[in-house]
């Protein structure tokens, strides 16, 4: 039936897939707009229920795969290539960075970089430290490094690193359940395989969406502040509308043409606007507190990658660090198949070093010279920035602007970033929903690029119209569980699949349990190391 359906509309998809995934999001729009207070309060009581149980096995997951990724990087599997032996990366390492930027958490910074520090620097999370003084100054950084820096990367990382392994030196398809093969064998390209990507699919398509909600969110708050614009639901709706039309001409476009593009002239602009408010704001104040805060969050890692609240009964880690856990995770499908279709050639090291370490190298440029700065004009009493960061996060770097010179320049600047920051997550990930839900040896159709482009825009729409902030906190917090256990088993799928790899064996020996860990070949003694057997149909 599904068979038929897809050749009536003219689609080139995997239909369990590609129909199960939009069923769903269908019926959630369906069922969240007329009912949108009782599906809010349904997320809300299940994300309840995983913070208080739960929350435990999201900070264990994440630290445990950061110190797996970084154990990776320095073994004997380090030198082995997301390709062939011989091949060398497709990007140059600048290129590269830029994708990597403008499609993970671009619109997150842009969000958060005011927002998270001033939020904690006014109310700080441990006891016995003041508000607003020097040591609530330090943990407000701390937190927000640990939030968006090496963990936040390790759960993107994971996935492009198994994804591209698989693909480009076992010539598997690009999908979530290619990770899977030295468990699941052929059975990847049945029912359980097409469980595992419907997952991947939902988790991007609502991770997305919460990005961009929460971009519109902070759009509405400049265009506000710039124009007078009304902040108002319908205005929301509008943009997103807007803002899902750009998203899909630029995805009509193709990777190359719409997102690199697009990539490389945002970079250039946040960099614009970092440097404008480093030459404005406090430069010395900024460049010791970057120094420093450096210091603090190598100092608090190693405790604060394990800390639960064990001994204090807050809601503070449901409301920021699992949320951003599962927020990210959500994220990690898309991203992690971003990551590996523009990380062929480089070897484990490479990509372990680079997508780890030069993200959160920017992450602190940009908290140094956002949240330490904002933290400065908190201190002065120029502006009451904690409050109105407290009433709505979505104004934060308005807000902040308008303790410098040429303050509608730069808010005007920031509202461009947001919209192309806004445009990349969203055409990168329906580039990547395309290539889950369909064949490798189909044609990628650009009317199911851009149904998935407008399937982001409505969702986002919706959550936002069923609660703002909070709907878009319960909803993914809840989301985020079921791929943060696919997280783990990737991992192991990873592992094994390397030790095969090393001793020079194909993966279809590894699931046919010819594997023997006794026998220990040295890599370029075997002819056959990382192939596949050409009898197997991949699709």
């Amino acid at each position: 039936m599904l068979e038929r359906l897809q050749r009536k509309l003219g689609l080139q998809t995997i239909p369990g897939v590609f129909f199960t995934s939009a069923g769903i999001a269908v019926l959630f729009v369906a069922l969240a707009v007329p009912f949108d207070q009782q599906v809010a309060g349904a997320f809300g009581q299940v994300t309840g229920w995983v913070a208080r149980h739960l929350g435990w096995f999201y900070i264990l997951s994440v630290s445990s795969l950061l110190i797996f990724l970084l154990g990776l990087a320095v073994s004997r599997y380090g030198t082995i290539r997301l390709g062939a032996d011989d091949s060398r990366p497709d990007y140059s390492n600048l290129t590269w960075f830029t994708m990597l930027f403008a499609a993970g958490i671009g619109t997150i910074l842009m969000f958060w970089g005011v927002a998270e520090p001033v939020s904690h620097f006014a109310r700080p999370p441990f006891d016995g430290v003041e508000p607003g003084s020097a040591r609530a100054a330090s943990d407000a950084m701390t937190l927000a490094l640990y939030h968006f820096g090496l963990h936040t990367w390790t759960i993107f990382a994971l996935p492009g690193l198994a994804i591209g392994y698989f693909a480009y030196r076992h010539n598997l398809p690009m999908r979530i359940s290619s990770l899977f093969y030295p468990m699941l064998g052929e059975r990847i390209y049945g029912p359980w395989g097409w469980a595992v990507d419907v997952i991947a699919v939902l988790g991007t398509l609502f991770g997305v969406a919460t990005s961009l909600g929460l971009g519109t969110l902070q759009l509405n708050s400049g265009l506000n502040y710039l124009f007078g614009v009304p902040n108002a639901g319908w205005v929301q709706v509008l943009l997103i509308t807007v803002i899902a039309g750009v998203a899909a001409a630029s995805v009509a476009l193709g990777l190359d043409k719409g997102v690199r593009r697009l990539s490389q002239l945002n970079i250039i602009l946040a960099m614009v606007l970092l440097g404008f408010v480093a030459w404005v704001g406090p430069t010395v104040f900024i460049a010791e507190g970057m120094v420093q805060s450096v210091g603090d969050y190598l100092d608090a890692l190693p405790w604060l990658a394990f800390w639960t609240e064990t001994y204090k009964e807050t809601d503070w880690q449901r409301q920021w660090t699992l949320f951003y856990w599962a927020w990210t995770i959500s994220w990690a499908p898309y991203v992690g198949i971003f990551i590996a279709r523009i990380s062929r050639g480089r070897t484990i090291r490479e990509f372990v070093a680079g997508v780890l370490f030069a993200p959160t190298v920017f992450t602190l440029v940009w908290f140094g010279i956002f949240g330490i700065s904002a933290i400065q004009v908190e201190m002065s009493g120029e502006i009451a920035l904690a409050e109105q960061v407290r009433q709505d996060p979505s104004v934060a770097i308005f807000a902040f602007l308008e303790a410098f010179p040429f303050a509608e320049f730069a808010s005007a600047l920031s509202v461009v970033i947001i919209v192309i920051f806004f445009t990349t997550s969203s055409d990168s990930a329906s580039l990547v929903i395309d290539m889950l839900t369909r064949r490798d040896d189909q044609p990628s159709l650009v009317r199911q690029r851009i149904f998935w482009a407008v399937a982001q825009g409505v969702i986002a729409a919706t959550l936002l119209l069923a609660g703002g902030l909070d709907a878009l906190q319960n909803v993914i917090t809840t989301l985020g569980l079921p791929f943060c256990i696919l997280l783990l088993f990737m991992a192991v799928a990873l592992y094994r699949a390397l030790q095969a790899d090393y001793r020079g064996y194909s993966v279809d020996q590894l699931v046919r349990g010819q594997v023997f860990p006794e026998v220990e070949a040295m890599p370029e003694q075997s002819e056959e190391r990382g192939n596949v057997s050409e009898a197997v149909d991949r699709n």
